[in-house]
């Protein structure tokens, strides 16, 4: 047994009343070691009974679900969840989004000591928050809030050997510039037409202070950003995601420029390290249609990594836009909106002496968290914003009518469909005419009320977007015919393999030596190593697309895995099933192969034969795009990241074990976070080649160092060339 612990402080207790109606209680929580309580009030002696109780377990799932504005208050809400039965959950919510990390950290680290313990999942029934507390446990340590993650704030580093994509080219108001390098661009011009540019600075203030400072758009936030005029929140996606509409001053534009504005998606997460990232991408919205005196710039990609320095006194500012301003005089585009980007990148440095400001002026009032999302708007829109979308809520159409509170499980897809009334901007053909005729109804291509309205769902956008792609390149039907009749009825062989790395949409095994894992002394000295190999080989994949979610797909009949049986082999394999839901539901099938005995790898026999709450605690993902064949690429690469992080403790996953396979169903929809960075990601994607390690994290020195059980590269994935599963259901 390990030392007892506790952590307490004030949160809300968010529910919702027999009419459908969300309501909040504040109060006191201590979480000690396996059990939370919560009481009125501080507790005046370690004998008094709490109001309610509950034991943190193996059976809990604590997810992110962001932020979310309450009674015109905001808060960072975290969800307590029964995995075995979903009604089953708690609602908290912080009103930092500090506390609010500090809180998930602990109660996560709380499942992962239980995985070991007598209160496991499979030993126990689940006890809801109601229940009284039983005896006080002694010789309890008290964690402070302020240090209760301090062994996973260490400096954000990344487990991908990969080179640096940004040349420095400048420094201006005490901020390095930095442009975007190509690695396959040796012979194209010094700067593109719509440069993707970084500026980098450091600010006197705490990573939370800036995030929210950055996240509002009220009136304090023109005490810094000289480009902004008013802003307002259009629509609330989720804790993480919502669409936001920019307007900005023409004072700091070039002469006789009109009045831009910006209609953005925008996602937001916080790192285990205390670094908050903001981005950003522009989109169309039905509710916010082009604006008279306006002309709507693209922003292709952008956004904002604010990373903790000095114990979090200071934070350094990393700020990139990648802008199409829209000019229709093609002489002028180059240069002008090159200097109009690094122009409006000097906000960092705004920022900078605002805080700085800020700092030595105690008495200021800090007006950084304001609630921004009555800004310049009407009231009738204002009541549409505060409506709140979270796990156990369904998006309703009527604003009239109450919503209902149903399980996580279905409200998760009724969320996604929510995301349907935005769609993401094409990229603009070189040689249109943009100013002078931005906002005549007599350009359909480029004025939404004409948008094709047909299109009543992301994913079917995001088909068009290729569809427009690859008319460009004037292969479409030929590639569409030629895939269409290759393609195979058989689970394990819908997405060809190409070791040469040249086929669009097909997969091969990854470099292992480009990840980097723990080495043999890791518990002394946290170094890591490159990887040597894989323990399996990658042997097949599936790329599928269904009406619903697709369980269990090395147990259907005909499958590579089920033949394999049927002979009778060796072989053992290991598939992951990434399973993302929408308004059609994708999955993206691995498949491994291990030749030699589950019992020469005991931590693989172990994972394979052990319960869901130690594999949970222990399966590791080390993601990485790799190749970007477009501008703008940072908002994709940032929001992937390069950090291994445990799947089971942020994301559902669902355990198949078979005579010779244990199969991995990961359903992004369990996550808020996951589901803002795919809707980031889809966009893209047929212009990314994606890189993925898998292995089981090693705690013990006996587990040490760890090994990679595979790898995978995907070569530019394409939604439309997704095989429908009812074509291999009823062959």
């Amino acid at each position: 047994m390990g030392e007892e612990w506790e952590m307490k402080g004030w949160l809300y207790l968010l529910r919702f009343n027999r009419f459908g109606l969300q309501y909040s209680r504040k109060r006191y929580f201590i979480l000690e070691d396996s059990c939370l309580r919560s009481f009125k009030s501080i507790p005046g002696s370690e004998t008094e009974e709490p109001l309610r109780s509950a034991i943190i377990d193996s059976c809990v799932r604590v997810v992110d679900n962001g932020r979310e504005s309450h009674r015109m208050k905001l808060f960072f809400i975290f969800t307590l969840v029964n995995t075995s039965n979903h009604n089953d959950m708690l609602k908290l919510g912080a009103t930092s989004s500090e506390d609010a990390a500090r809180w998930i950290r602990a109660l996560q680290d709380a499942v992962l000591n239980s995985v070991n313990s007598l209160t496991s999942c499979s030993k126990r029934k689940w006890q809801p928050f109601s229940l009284s507390v039983s005896k006080r446990m002694k010789n309890k340590r008290c964690v402070d809030p302020a240090t209760v993650s301090s062994d996973h704030m260490n400096a954000m580093t990344s487990d991908v050997i990969a080179p640096s994509a940004w040349k420095i080219f400048g420094c201006q108001n005490g901020l390095r510039l930095f442009k975007e390098s190509r690695d396959r661009d040796s012979k194209r011009k010094h700067w593109g037409d719509h440069p993707a540019i970084m500026a980098v600075g450091v600010v006197d203030g705490a990573s939370e202070d800036v995030f929210h400072t950055l996240m509002s758009l009220g009136t304090s936030r023109t005490e810094w950003d000289f480009c902004f005029y008013q802003g307002s929140v259009i629509e609330h996606l989720d804790g993480h995601t919502d669409i936001i509409y920019i307007q900005l001053y023409n004072h700091w534009l070039p002469w006789e420029m009109k009045r831009r504005d910006l209609l953005l998606r925008r996602y937001w997460r916080r790192e285990e390290d205390g670094t908050y990232v903001i981005l950003y991408h522009s989109v169309i919205h039905r509710k916010c249609p082009p604006q008279n005196g306006y002309v709507r710039a693209y922003l292709k990609s952008g956004g904002y990594v604010i990373s903790p320095t000095k114990q979090g006194k200071e934070c350094v500012i990393k700020n990139m836009l990648a802008v199409d301003w829209r000019f229709w005089k093609s002489y002028i585009r180059k240069t002008s909106s090159r200097s109009i980007t690094i122009c409006m990148l000097g906000r960092v440095a705004a920022l900078r002496e605002f805080f700085t400001a800020k700092s030595r002026n105690s008495s200021h009032e800090c007006v950084s968290r304001e609630l921004t999302i009555d800004a310049g708007m009407p009231a009738s829109d204002n009541e549409a914003i505060m409506t709140e979308v979270s796990m156990n809520r369904v998006p309703y159409k009527d604003e009239d009518e109450p919503a209902r509170q149903i399980s996580g499980a279905s409200s998760l897809f009724e969320m996604d469909d929510a995301a349907d009334e935005f769609f993401d901007v094409p990229e603009p053909i070189d040689d249109e005419p943009l100013e002078t005729e931005w906002c005549s109804n007599k350009s359909p291509e480029l004025c939404y009320v004409e948008y094709q309205p047909k299109l009543s769902s992301s994913a079917n956008f995001v088909k068009k977007l290729h569809d427009l792609a690859v008319q460009k390149k004037g292969y479409q039907e030929l590639r569409e015919i030629s895939w269409d009749e290759s393609v195979s009825s058989c689970y394990g062989t819908t997405l060809p393999k190409d070791s040469t790395f040249n086929m669009p949409c097909s997969w091969a095994a990854a470099d292992a030596s480009s990840f980097l894992i723990r080495d043999d002394s890791y518990l002394q000295d946290r170094r890591k190593m490159k990887a040597k190999g894989t323990l399996m080989e990658m042997v097949a994949a599936d790329w599928l697309r269904s009406d619903k979610r697709e369980d269990h797909l090395a147990g259907r009949y005909g499958g590579i895995v089920q033949r394999y049986a049927s002979q009778g082999g060796p072989e053992f394999f290991f598939i992951i099933n990434i399973q993302v839901p929408g308004s059609a539901t994708y999955s993206l099938a691995l498949y491994y192969m291990l030749k030699t005995p589950l019992e020469e790898t005991p931590l693989l026999e172990r994972f394979v034969n052990d319960d869901d709450a130690f594999r949970n605690s222990r399966f590791k993902l080390i993601p990485y795009i790799s190749k970007v064949n477009s501008q703008g690429s940072w908002i994709v690469k940032q929001s992937v990241g390069k950090k291994a992080c445990l799947i089971g403790q942020a994301l559902e996953i669902n355990y198949f074990r078979g005579k010779n396979y244990l199969e991995l169903d990961v359903d992004i929809g369990s996550s808020t976070v996951a589901r803002g960075v795919v809707g980031l990601v889809l966009g893209y994607l047929n212009n990314l080649v994606i890189e993925m390690a898998f292995l089981i994290q090693g705690n013990t020195e006996d587990e040490l160092p760890e090994f990679l059980l595979g790898t995978c590269r995907l070569n530019h994935l394409d939604a439309s060339k997704s095989v429908p599963t009812v074509s291999i259901s009823s062959s």
